[in-house]
């Protein structure tokens, strides 16, 4: 069951999450239902909150996902494994303060509208400047992925969105 749902419901989710990702916190809910009512299926896992369930069945949140995406794409850009260059979307900070990071960080622009605000470029930006020099120096997409899957596992809530930020 669980596989088919990574086959066949999950995508028509995630289809294009760096373009659309949801902002609101009521969009994000009603996507992470459909996710919340197929671990319902499983009759052993009923009586266990979502957390749980996801755990047991070795998933993560709709919205971990679509935050895990945009550092793979814009690690995808860093790398030169997509025809989009990285200098098109984003600014390297060259004023790079203090140890902590990695020497590719990028600036976040200032917006006033919402529009900026979450778009791609901007909402990716402090999740991609708080990740490690090592994580960021893989070079394989593949080992960039399991890197974040180890930062899942260590630091709790790192694919979360702030609840004050998501709210309409």
């Amino acid at each position: 069951m669980v596989r088919l749902y990574k086959s066949l419901v999950r995508p028509h989710l995630e289809y294009c999450v760096s373009a659309w990702s949801p902002r609101y916190l009521k969009d994000k809910e009603l996507l992470e239902r459909v996710q919340h009512r197929f671990t319902r299926i499983f009759k052993d896992l009923r009586q266990r909150n979502y957390g749980e369930r996801l755990k047991s069945l070795n998933l993560w949140t709709l919205e971990e996902r679509r935050n895990g995406q945009d550092l793979i794409e814009v690690f995808k850009m860093y790398k030169g494994f997509t025809r989009l260059s990285i200098d098109e979307l984003f600014e390297i900070d060259a004023n790079i303060k203090g140890t902590r990071g990695h020497t590719l960080r990028l600036r976040k622009k200032h917006s006033v509208r919402d529009v900026r605000r979450f778009f791609f470029s901007q909402r990716v930006v402090n999740r991609w400047n708080s990740l490690d020099q090592e994580i960021v120096d893989v070079g394989s997409i593949n080992s960039f992925k399991g890197r974040l899957d180890k930062i899942r596992k260590t630091r709790m809530g790192f694919f979360m969105d702030p609840a004050w930020s998501a709210k309409p």
